[in-house]
């Protein structure tokens, strides 16, 4: 094998083992909560840019910690129907995907030093938490997707605590003085933790897929997911609701007392997409079904996120 071929084949592990299939819910968030800083009048590039950075380097953190500590405990075994792990499959050793996800976090932290002259101690504390947890997911003394805590962690942190995050950056540049040690004025609002509750249904519904893909593996190996506690029937229904969710909202927001206008219906025109998606979810549990309607889940994030964030600024 040549050189050219030995550093292809590495930098495919990488992007495996990074897997930026699941960039979506880092961008989700980010695209609404910037959507609706616009409808407000409280736009700021800058925060919004860094806001991404930050959430795409969690993102890919947590996926590092993800294939290291599965690898580790066990619970990645070659049974296993999903995407190929690098450390399990050998492709990474273990030293080098562990030391990817201490850069990874690191880099994360370091991104978001502009994010907290912007937004002050809040937002450290909300990074530091996000950071934490992030690798606490599978890692640690109780890593949380092995004790059914896995939907929780991504509702809250890739859904309500991302969108009003992002939000929350834009408008403290807007309206604050940097550095703040307090919560401005405007910064949080009803309305924004409102926008976050689909990002948060539908990214809850991609690890809702992954962990009835895996199901049986992880209830062999002894990794307590959700999915493994509830089984297929309400794991289903967990994953319908999440999505229901999602297109609850809009029609709630256009006729409540919010102040939006019929744009923010536009997600609506995913939800036959969603239809489709949540079929397959509900009648297969092999691999060969539900990798795709993983993919397609994250599509779905990604075009509903769009369409929201349209809807919000033009509509």
């Amino acid at each position: 094998m040549s050189t050219a071929e030995v550093e292809i084949s590495r930098t495919k592990a990488w992007l495996m083992a990074a897997r930026p299939q699941t960039l979506p819910a880092a961008a989700a968030p980010v695209i609404v909560g910037t959507g609706l800083a616009a409808h407000e009048g409280v736009f700021a590039p800058l925060p919004a840019f860094f806001a991404f950075v930050g959430a795409a380097l969690i993102q890919i953190g947590t996926n590092f910690a993800n294939d290291y500590y599965d690898a580790v405990n066990g619970a990645d075994t070659e049974d296993r129907e999903g995407f190929t792990r690098v450390t399990q499959s050998g492709l990474i050793s273990p030293e080098k995907v562990k030391l990817a996800t201490v850069v990874t976090f690191g880099l994360a932290i370091l991104s978001g030093t502009y994010l907290v002259y912007v937004g002050g101690l809040p937002i450290l504390v909300v990074g530091l938490v996000s950071v934490l947890c992030g690798w606490a997911y599978t890692g640690g003394p109780y890593p949380l997707g092995y004790h059914g805590l896995g939907d929780l962690f991504v509702f809250v942190f890739f859904g309500l605590v991302a969108v009003t995050g992002t939000y929350y950056v834009q408008a403290a540049d807007v309206l604050a003085a940097p550095l703040t040690t307090t919560i401005p004025d405007g910064t949080v609002t009803l309305e924004a933790v409102a926008a976050s509750l689909p990002v948060a249904g539908i990214s809850t519904a991609i690890i809702i897929v992954n962990n009835v893909r895996d199901l049986e593996t992880d209830a062999a190996t002894g990794k307590r997911t959700l999915a493994v506690r509830l089984g297929y029937r309400w794991s289903r229904v967990e994953y319908v609701a999440a999505l229901a969710l999602a297109y609850l909202v809009p029609p709630w927001l256009w006729l409540g007392e919010t102040g939006f206008g019929p744009g923010v219906l536009l997600p609506l025109v995913t939800l036959p997409y969603a239809v489709v998606i949540a079929r397959t979810v509900c009648t297969r549990t092999d691999g060969e079904a539900l990798n795709p309607a993983l993919e397609g889940t994250g599509k779905l994030l990604a075009a509903y996120a769009i369409c929201f964030a349209g809807g919000l600024v033009v509509l």
